[in-house]
């Protein structure tokens, strides 16, 4: 199809727009958008450009700064981030993607794809020389100091072969386009390649931007690479093959701080498998398990982006408690398929980038589809010799990685002032293995829609290449193109660079598979279960505290300081309970009794003040933090009302102590701030009550809810009638106040105030879900539903509470002993001990896993 010349008048069609509105690529790079080849001046866009353009319309093209805005809103809304470790905090930014995409064609793409499986094959073989015979290194294709002398090189896996003898499940390649148009290999990821997750939601968020050239030009899908990869695992997992017994595959994480945690999670939720930290698995008798709250369940795959050195202290790292103890062995008797297989992070050095031509023509007795970025390692004289003097046109690369033996980032030779160069050689010569020269390649540049312009970016594509068990490689049709600053020419995402979502066209059909299964017949249904691990139980529980408790600390704070606000005295036993309880409480500081105006002034200072360590800031931090460790079981909605809540309450906090103590917040900002608030843990709590599956994941989370819940009630009536505080009106509305109960209590008791009425509804009522009464009725519930332990069954934890909804007589409560409610106080203080017990023995039965085993490895 030729291509369209278009004229200067930017008027005539949306394409025009889009030629005068790009700036031109640097000179001697590819330019993705723009084609001047032709006669003097002209210019044409590249296919398929033209058609996009058309297909967005006038109109379209004018919008584009808006959809960038709903670009940026969807992924906040969708709580997508990316940790940068090189920022002081080291805190989640947003995920950073441009709003056009990287556009390849159909034959671009079929010389990528055999070029990459070519590739994948040599790699996989060259970790089954290595790790057996080495043959390459005896007859030096490979020098052996390279390779031995790498920290990736793991020696405890010499002569282990891996399931089908697959060391590499998922291989990623980043590729570059010179200024000819031809694609080179700068370097492979074959440790844990990250991306898969990324790129998916980019897809989901870019196709949607444009859905009328998605369409048209026949862009391929995604989904049938992630079957594939699933079929893969289940078809190589030890066991795998048993019908009665599927694999169980887990994907292991480093944790919530790691720089791609998001993707993750996502990816875990989309593939339908379990995510997982090191602390969630463990070794028995050559065997990997995961601790569930029913116990320990074998593992047979896992899917790690985990580093090699972190993933068994025992062989390896042994300062890591990211990893499992005992996992090398496992790997070694053949029961566990580690994905991909520990010890082939040395394939990443770009060095290995210099070796593989001569070692692809040894191995497969044929030269490489697509080049490598020529490259030469500075361990070897010659070479070093051979390139120093050219270093203005090279790169500059760190032998081994960045956070080992000295690594560094990569320096541009050309960026290095000549005053400085000498340097640089001298340190070359020092240490010279740990240096690797690579020729520079001007990287090819895609257009990015910039305020009203297309301006040229610095672009790099990820590849992912996916094992199919049987020795052949599946290409995922796409990939994770990663852009530049302006400014740049290096890509990196933790430079501030940004992504872009790749669209592979095609002239045939294209491919509308679905991860959905097919469709299931009514015979085979069966009941679904879904692992909770130990750890996600244990953050579910607590999530369930936290939510509970910082309602109950909003209500708290707002109910005081309405009170200190309002016409009616202050003083005396109402005074005395409502401090004693916000000092309980964490709401102010555990100091002698100040006056009224100090507390309600030191309260105000608290709720406002950003680096308060206690009350409601310190619990929702606390309840974002549970909520991180088990995002993937929670919905975007879910997630994103805790993170704003969270960052909500933090800005009132953080304009306080901007203004200053010439400006400090009022009771009115404060009160403002705990009414949207209270709002918004309402919607957290309905999230958690109606739209959380109702697994033992949620019935713990339940369960800590009503535990919270219990030792608060208790606690609080217990300084209401220690101090005989509910005998004035002001001490008796308060109470119901903070039983949210009062709307109740007058449709109960309409025009009445009394004590009786109130012990009646607030203990005994089960029909009132701030009853003591119905806290215990759904305890007792919940926990007697949940899996009995080696420890014992669940009954015994229902024997920790109370053996009767009623509680006690209500004669019994209302009878006074030297002038106090007696039954009362007794009955607060056995609650509050049932609700720490019970707490405690749910925590050692469900979450530790210890019981019965003395050690975490055994022979």
């Amino acid at each position: 199809m030729p291509q369209f010349l278009f004229q200067t008048d930017p008027s005539q069609d949306v394409a025009s727009l889009a030629v005068h509105a790009a700036l031109p690529a640097r000179a001697g790079h590819y330019d993705e958008l723009r084609d001047t080849a032709g006669a003097p001046g002209a210019t044409r866009l590249r296919e398929p450009w033209p058609r996009f353009f058309e297909l967005l319309g006038t109109s379209g093209f004018a919008d584009l700064d808006r959809r960038v805005d709903m670009v940026a809103r969807q992924i906040r809304e969708n709580g997508i981030t990316y940790n940068i470790y090189a920022e002081a905090s080291g805190s989640a930014r947003p995920w950073s993607l441009d709003l056009l995409p990287f556009v390849i064609n159909d034959t671009d793409w079929a010389a990528i794809e055999l070029g990459l499986c070519q590739r994948a094959t040599l790699l996989n073989r060259v970790l089954a020389d290595v790790y057996g015979p080495q043959t390459l290194l005896a007859r030096n294709l490979i020098p052996p100091a390279l390779v031995l002398g790498h920290p990736g090189y793991l020696r405890p896996l010499r002569g282990y072969t891996p399931p089908a003898g697959t060391y590499l499940h998922i291989v990623a390649f980043d590729l570059a386009r010179a200024s000819d148009g031809g694609w080179w290999v700068v370097s492979q990821r074959t440790q844990a390649p990250s991306g898969l997750g990324y790129l998916l939601e980019n897809r989901l968020t870019i196709s949607g931007m444009f859905p009328e050239a998605f369409k048209e030009l026949r862009v391929q899908h995604l989904a049938k690479s992630y079957r594939r990869l699933m079929d893969m695992l289940y078809k190589l997992s030890p066991g795998g093959r048993d019908a009665h017994t599927p694999p169980r595959i887990v994907l292991l994480t480093p944790g919530p701080y790691n720089e791609t945690y998001f993707e993750q999670t996502y990816l875990a939720r989309y593939l339908g498998v379990t995510l997982v930290e090191g602390g969630d698995l463990v070794v028995r008798e050559n065997l990997l398990y995961l601790k569930t709250l029913h116990g320990l369940e074998r593992v047979h795959a896992v899917l790690r982006r985990l580093d090699d050195d972190f993933c068994d202290p025992l062989e390896l790292r042994s300062d890591s408690t990211l990893g499992v103890p005992g996992l090398l062995q496992v790997m070694r008797a053949g029961n566990v398929l580690v994905a991909n297989s520990l010890g082939a992070s040395f394939l990443e050095s770009p060095a290995i980038n210099g070796f593989l031509p001569a070692i692809s023509r040894e191995l497969l007795n044929e030269d490489l589809r697509l080049p490598s970025l020529p490259s030469w390692w500075c361990g070897e004289a010659a070479a070093r010799d051979q390139v120093l003097a050219n270093l203005p046109g090279a790169v500059v690369k760190s032998t081994y990685p960045s956070n080992m033996r000295g690594g560094f980032e990569p320096v541009i030779g050309g960026a290095v002032p000549a005053s400085e160069r000498d340097a640089l050689q001298a340190r070359i010569a020092e240490h010279p293995d740990a240096y690797t020269i690579q020729e520079y390649l001007p990287l090819s540049q895609a257009p990015s829609w910039n305020a009203g312009r297309i301006v040229p970016r610095a672009a790099m594509l990820r590849v992912f290449v996916i094992a199919d068990g049987e020795g052949g490689w599946n290409v995922l049709p796409g990939g994770l193109t990663r852009i530049a600053n302006r400014e740049q020419q290096i890509v990196s995402m933790q430079r501030g660079g940004s992504s872009m979502d790749t669209w592979v066209t095609t002239r045939g059909a294209v491919d509308t598979f679905s991860m959905l299964p097919a469709q299931l017949r009514p015979e085979d249904i069966v009941p679904a279960h879904r692992p909770v691990s130990s750890r996600a139980a244990e953050n579910l529980f607590w999530m369930g505290r936290y939510t509970e408790r910082a309602e109950n600390d909003v209500r708290l704070a707002n109910v005081a300081l309405s009170w200190l606000n309002s016409d009616d005295d202050n003083a005396g036993e109402l005074f005395a309970a409502v401090s004693a309880s916000c000092r309980r409480s964490g709401l102010v500081p555990a100091a002698p009794t100040l006056s009224v105006r100090m507390f309600e002034s030191t309260l105000v200072a608290e709720l406002a003040g950003a680096d308060s360590q206690g009350g409601v800031l310190r619990n929702l931090g606390a309840l974002a933090f549970s909520a991180g460790q088990i995002r993937d079981r929670l919905s975007p909605d879910h997630w994103r009302l805790v993170v704003t809540a969270h960052q909500h309450f933090t800005e009132m906090a953080s304009a306080a102590e901007v203004r200053g103590p010439d400006a400090p917040a009022s009771t009115p900002d404060v009160l403002l701030a705990l009414k949207n608030l209270g709002t918004q843990l309402s919607a957290i709590t309905g999230s958690q009550t109606d739209r959380m599956t109702r697994d033992d994941g949620w019935r713990l989370l339940t369960i800590g809810r009503q535990i919270e819940r219990l030792s608060t009630m208790s606690r609080l009536l217990g300084e209401w009638f220690q101090r005989n505080a509910v005998m004035g009106d002001s001490g008796f509305t308060t109470l119901l106040d903070l039983f949210d109960s009062k709307i109740t209590y007058r449709a109960y008791y309409p025009g009445r105030q009394e004590v009786p009425a109130m012990l009646n509804l607030l203990v005994q009522e089960p029909a009132n879900p701030r009853s003591i009464a119905c806290v215990l009725g759904v305890l007792r519930k919940e926990v007697a539903r949940l899996p009995g332990t080696v420890a014992g069954p669940a009954a015994d934890l229902v024997g920790l509470l109370p053996a009767s909804d009623a509680v006690v007589p209500l004669t019994a409560l209302c009878q006074q002993t030297q002038g106090l409610y007696a039954g009362v106080l007794a009955l607060t203080e056995q609650l509050d001990t049932a609700a720490i017990a019970l707490s405690n023995e749910i925590s050692r039965r469900y979450f530790s896993h210890a019981a019965g085993y003395d050690q975490t490895l055994t022979a």
